[in-house]
């Protein structure tokens, strides 16, 4: 008996408990109760869908009210809309309000097509305007807004009955990945990034000293510890390192020619690319090759939804940009440009065509030879299209073309007759890529890569006196494949992982046609990569670390190479933040010079890969630490580094001295600090950079093993000044550092057994460099729908002599004679364009 009560007491306190846990608060009773106590009550019927009030919970209204109130009463707490029909019936709906908007880029202000809106009552994807229209079950209605490439956005609508449209202001996803810590780190439109890297974006470029276009190679120099020591776009030199050793990279296209006038301005037509990210360190695991540094260009990603192009000219060539839509989720970039010789002869072109041709065989033949009928141009093409076949798909081709070509006669009196002979250098690239990006979901994205490069440069060197004709060739042809995933475990999680395949042909060619002689070398290299990286990010993204390995086997050699990265930033004290970066990197492919008349001393140096033999694994170890100050408009910036990078030649070094024909293997050291100190005030922009480099060989092959590099330029300081408002940009600029070094012939015996009897190796420098430049730009209306630019530039305004290069030939006179190549006078420029 006992049992039986106490039984009967725990159902009922379970029975007790479990109705006042569920009871509703007020007493709430189920809708359709409700209303069936209306009809019992007021005599009214109700017609509904079952689903329109199921789940709906309301504190019943007084019987006394009458029906009018009553339904006042249940649309205010159910949101659903009551009609009185004939006969005392009563429709019940949901209550529907349609709103319309515009889904935009929250930085651009772009409007992007096809992303996809949705709210509990259905959902509409934007137009090529970025106008959507949705039903929503009132303002408290929760819309989610979605769109690869962006952060996903869920948030009540909150429209106002005064608005007529709202505006969706979407992230870009890189942002969860790559946060700005630094903005206008040099200039305007320069950002350093939380992964230690810098970010150009010529959408938001000012103005640099003595440039009117944004020329991407030509813009990297201005950051601290990046410089050329012959003042060529070709030959860019970061920390110390040779041109060779940088990895540079088109939309993702690795590029192994540079510039056009063979150097002295870039090859990648400033129209069509839109983007620069610079990597002196701290590289991403997914990226390979450039054991010095990365320059990464990239065109716009997003689809361009009206037509607009430009037109332009300058002193050295004239160009043309189209952007065209295809359809509402397709667009086309294309750009060209070709050199304006053909037309007129700029004192640009000619002070041009002088600092290429200076002590070359274009310039200085033999005694008996004279040159003439001396041509020179340059052109370019690259073409950019975009599809996104759904919210969640991303397709992009690129091409591009560039080609310089210089041509002239080699004359001469041949037993009494004139004899004349063509020569000709061509140097040229043809490259295409294919990208597809695919959202899985919010936290899963993979991205596809393929692309094939080609370059050739081929010189024909005509012998009038021998008779002879010399044939020059390097060609480089490269196809790689890359899968790449990215899962966004959390806010504060990533993980990236990927593989990469890529194969490498090196061919040089020598043939001479009398006496018979032809030398043909090929080499291919296949290398298989795998890498994983991991980023980690404070919940309030001051602290982000980033930690990564790269894996790449080479099949021909049997080898297995390991390459950790490393990436620190960390906020702290509201002013300051501190970068630690770390990487080891390989390359397999070099640039060497065999003699300085390569290629008729103009374009010598000829890439080639790696047999581990003559030409080792080029392998690299480097670390460095910033710290930066930024208030006020006060940027300080320090960094100091370490590098050293083993596996180098004496041929890629570019030696002209007693070194220049002599194979050997080594390795250097570069050790130094990178200052900035800048100051923005409304208008006006300053900045002093200095640069301190202690760079050394250590050749264990040669007499002299420890000696200074050929790129040791101990200081370097840079002083800049710009000025913007709404219409015009001015940049005035100085730059100097430590002369190059050199190495001179002995002062008391400079030639023996017709050799030149060298110095120790670079234990003299040129004289100081230094430069001064300014820079103009004028922003106009000239109608509707069309924008205009005049601008005005001055390159070395005080036309100062700077010495680059110099090598020595002994004469019949037991005399060492010099070659020496200086950097451009002064050299203006002017430019128009116009855009629609």
């Amino acid at each position: 008996m006992k049992i039986k009560w106490s039984s009967i007491l725990v159902v009922l306190l379970l029975w007790f408990g479990t109705t006042g846990y569920s009871q509703e608060p007020e007493n709430t009773l189920p809708l359709q109760q409700v209303l069936e106590d209306i009809t019992l009550s007021h005599g009214y019927r109700f017609n509904y869908a079952t689903a329109t009030i199921r789940d709906i919970q309301v504190i019943p209204p007084d019987k006394q009210w009458t029906i009018d109130k009553i339904l006042t009463y249940l649309s205010d707490q159910t949101g659903l809309l009551y009609s009185e029909l004939p006969n005392k019936f009563i429709s019940i709906q949901k209550s529907v309000k349609t709103i319309c908007g515009y889904i935009k880029d929250r930085n651009t202000g772009k409007t992007l097509t096809s992303a996809t809106v949705q709210s509990s009552l259905g959902s509409a994807i934007s137009d090529e305007n970025g106008y959507f229209e949705l039903d929503i079950n009132g303002i408290s209605d929760v819309i989610s807004v979605r769109f690869i490439g962006y952060r996903n956005y869920e948030a009540p609508t909150g429209k106002s009955d005064s608005v007529p449209c709202i505006n969706i202001l979407l992230i870009p996803q890189q942002l969860e990945l790559q946060e700005i810590v630094l903005y206008d780190f040099l200039i305007k439109g320069i950002d350093q990034l939380d992964d230690g890297s810098y970010l150009i974006d010529f959408d938001r470029f000012s103005i640099l000293p003595g440039l009117i276009e944004t020329d991407v190679l030509q813009a990297v120099q201005a950051f601290p510890g990046i410089q050329s020591v012959n003042e060529t776009v070709s030959d860019i030199n970061i920390r110390g390192g040779t041109n060779d050793q940088n990895l540079l990279l088109w939309d993702g296209i690795k590029m192994y020619q540079s510039g056009h006038f063979f150097g002295l301005i870039s090859m990648f037509n400033p129209m069509i690319t839109q983007k620069v990210a610079l990597r002196k360190n701290g590289t991403p695991a997914f990226m390979t090759d450039g054991v010095s540094g990365t320059i990464s260009m990239e065109t716009s990603n997003e689809i361009n939804e009206k037509f607009s192009g430009s037109l332009g000219m300058n002193f050295i060539d004239v160009s043309g940009f189209v952007d065209t839509p295809l359809g509402n989720n397709s667009s086309l970039q294309v750009a060209g440009r070709k050199a304006i010789n053909d037309f007129v002869e700029s004192p640009t072109y000619t002070e041009y065509f002088s600092r290429i041709s200076q002590d070359t065989e274009v310039e200085n033949n033999t005694i008996n030879v004279v040159n003439s009928d001396k041509t020179f141009d340059f052109y370019d093409t690259s073409l950019r299209w975009l599809w996104h076949p759904t919210s969640k798909d991303r397709v992009r081709l690129n091409f591009i073309r560039a080609r310089n070509e210089l041509v002239f006669n080699e004359n001469a009196d041949i037993d009494n007759a004139p004899v004349s002979r063509e020569s000709s250098l061509i140097q040229g690239t043809i490259a295409g890529g294919f990208n597809y990006q695919r959202q899985w979901s919010e936290k899963v994205s993979t991205e596809l890569d393929l692309y094939n490069t080609d370059y050739n440069l081929k010189a024909i060197n005509a012998n009038i006196e021998a008779n002879q004709r010399f044939l020059q060739e390097n060609k480089v042809s490269e196809t790689a494949a890359r899968i790449n995933t990215t899962i966004r475990l959390n806010s504060r999680l990533h993980w990236i992982s990927g593989y990469q395949f890529t194969e490498t042909k090196v061919t040089n060619l020598d043939d001479i046609d009398d006496p018979v002689f032809r030398r043909l070398e090929g080499n291919v290299l296949r290398v298989h990569s795998g890498y994983t990286s991991l980023g980690l990010f404070s919940e309030n993204r001051t602290t982000s670390a980033r930690l990564g390995l790269r894996f790449n086997y080479l099949d021909k050699f049997d080898r297995k190479l390991y390459e950790p990265r490393l990436s620190i930033n960390h906020r702290f004290a509201k002013w300051f933040n501190i970068e630690i970066l770390g990487e080891s990197k390989n390359q397999y492919t070099s640039q060497v010079i065999n003699f300085q008349n390569d290629f008729l001393g103009i374009e010598k140096r000829r890439w080639q890969l790696s047999d581990e033999v003559e030409i080792p694994i080029i392998t690299s170890n480097q670390a460095s630490a910033g710290l930066s100050f930024n208030r006020s408009g006060w940027l300080t910036n320090i960094v100091g580094f370490y590098k050293e990078v083993d596996g180098i030649t004496a041929q890629s070094q570019g030696f002209q001295n007693q070194y220049e024909f002599t194979k050997a293997q080594g390795s250097y050291t570069a050790t130094g600090m990178d200052v900035l100190v800048r100051k923005q005030f409304k208008d006006i922009n300053t900045w002093l950079s200095y640069s301190y480099l202690d760079a050394e060989y250590n050749f264990t092959e040669l007499p002299e093993r420890v000696f200074p590099s050929n790129y040791d330029i101990t200081h370097t300081l840079t002083f800049g000044l710009t000025y913007q408002n709404d219409h015009l940009r001015l940049a005035a600029g100085w730059n100097w550092r430590t002369g190059k070094p050199t190495t001179q012939p002995d002062d008391t015996s400079p030639v023996v057994n017709n050799t030149v009897n060298f110095q120790p190796s670079n234990s003299d420098r040129f004289q100081d460099y230094m430069r001064v430049d300014l820079s103009a730009l004028y922003a106009f209306t000239p109608g509707s729908g069309t924008k205009a630019q005049i601008g005005f530039s001055v390159w070395n305004l005080l036309n100062r002599e700077n010495t680059v290069s110099r090598f020595y030939r002994p004469n019949g006179l037991g005399e060492a004679n010099a070659f020496s190549q200086n950097s451009l006078g002064i050299t203006p420029n002017a430019v128009f364009r116009l855009s629609f």
